[in-house]
């Protein structure tokens, strides 16, 4: 109630603004969007691919994960906008745009930082939106969400097909918006698809919307395979890595209120013989709560591309997840990737862990520090049929990969372009129409009465 109100007051008030920085901002022109949806693209649908628009609560040069995979393909066939959450600092009111994989669009709209009024903010992240649109000649398209959140400025669009790639439970986040569940219920009511990150999202998601899609996290097989070969050549190893000790246990990923720092100080003090090597950027947390002990060796941020280099030497691969409402349904896309790379994983019994990998022999399961020492030890140890087990790993793994996951995503968004593309055209009414209408209506009413 007090967010519809906030709305309300301020509305003469953004408009004002918005005039006042017209020139700034660089819009030109705020799109019709009845216009739109009348000067769509005359083309041979068989031949063309709609543009597909983005809106992400995660920066495309952050991590590469989920949506750079899906995107990057999704942008061999058509145009990709991908729109990020606005920046705020001193420079100029702008849209900046630089490509990225495969010709991937990325948009950053930078907003002044004393702009921070949400209701401000939603009303110029819509006028920018709108100049896209028109700037990009963006008429045919499909909006794909990775958060709910952009709804408070681009609900007014018309797009052909809305999906939802539900990668993660937001609203368990540290930080999450209070607001954030209830723009969730709605997005469903918008979507046409919903795609989950994982099995345990989907059993969460799917009585809320009829088209739900499980689709867990796959693999570049070929990319981290590159660690195999790479574990014979000691020269290959990183200079942040190569001087040290082994036996190392390594984790990459990002470090937030999800990871488990008491389990890692309680196994390294344990056990200061193994080295453990962390490797991502620290977010949302206080760095100073990691713990600093000799054994820990924090590396910082890496390339994607670099992260074989650094797996293949490792002795075994980490899924240090603490068990919270933020990791309930994740679906870790470091599982497949750390055995691609040929490396025993010990996870927490993340469920999207247990299944399958935990059940079909392929990852250690382990919670407490004693357990987690013991299944480090089990694989480890020579008495490991090492051969067996990646036989079974690379039978599991040969039917993923992110370019069958687009496939098959990419198949039902066409199917609802399809369906629409069959559906046929109502024509406008006319005097006669109208004429029968009516006398229908009034021997409806004799009839009743």
């Amino acid at each position: 109630m007090e967010r519809t109100k906030g709305k309300s007051k301020g509305k003469e008030m953004v408009k004002t603004w918005l005039a006042e920085n017209r020139e700034t901002i660089g819009i030109e022109r705020v799109v019709d969007n009845s216009s739109l949806a009348q000067t769509r693209r005359q083309v041979d649908q068989a031949n063309y691919q709609p543009d597909l628009v983005c809106f992400s609560h995660l920066r495309w040069d952050f991590v590469y994960q989920r949506p750079q995979h899906l995107l990057s393909r999704a942008a061999r066939g058509g145009r990709v906008f991908f729109f990020e959450e606005p920046l705020f600092d001193l420079g100029s009111m702008r849209l900046d745009i630089s490509e990225r994989d495969l010709g991937v669009k990325v948009v950053v709209p930078h907003l002044p930082e004393g702009l921070r009024s949400e209701v401000a903010t939603e009303a110029v992240l819509k006028q920018m939106v709108d100049r896209l649109f028109v700037n990009e000649g963006i008429r045919d398209y499909a909006l794909w969400y990775y958060t709910p959140m952009a709804l408070d400025f681009t609900r007014h669009l018309t797009p052909a097909v809305t999906i939802y790639d539900c990668m993660d439970e937001l609203s368990a986040f540290q930080g999450a918006p209070p607001h954030l569940r209830e723009l969730e219920q709605e997005l469903f009511q918008r979507a046409d698809l919903v795609f989950t990150g994982g099995q345990s999202l989907y059993e969460a998601k799917q009585s809320q919307h009829p088209d739900v899609y499980a689709f867990p996290s796959s693999i570049d097989k070929n990319h981290f395979g590159h660690a195999r070969a790479m574990a014979e050549n000691l020269e290959s190893e990183p200079e942040d890595q190569k001087g040290i000790a082994r036996p190392r246990l390594g984790f990459f990923g990002v470090i937030d209120e999800r990871f488990d720092i008491e389990l890692l100080n309680e196994v390294a003090t344990r056990r200061s013989d193994w080295q453990f090597m962390i490797i991502g950027p620290v977010v949302k947390i206080n760095p100073a709560t990691l713990p600093q002990l000799p054994n820990i060796h924090y590396l910082g941020s890496k390339e994607y591309k670099e992260l074989p280099r650094y797996l293949a030497g490792w002795d075994v691969a980490l899924l240090l997840f603490a068990r919270n409402e933020s990791t309930r349904f994740i679906s870790p896309t470091k599982t497949p990737e750390y055995l691609a790379a040929g490396k025993p994983v010990v996870s927490t019994s993340i469920r999207d862990v247990v299944r399958p990998y935990g059940e079909l022999g392929l990852v250690e399961i382990a919670d407490d520090a004693p357990e987690f020492i013991t299944a480090v030890e089990r694989v480890l140890s020579s008495d490991r049929d090492r051969v067996s087990w990646l036989i079974r790993v690379d039978a599991f793994l040969s039917e993923m990969s992110w370019d069958a996951t687009w496939s098959e995503m990419l198949d039902l968004i066409e199917k609802i372009g399809a369906a629409r593309r069959r559906k046929p055209v109502v024509r406008a009414a006319t005097s006669m129409d109208k004429k029968a209408a009516e006398e229908n209506k009034a021997a409806g009413a004799a009839g009743a009465a």
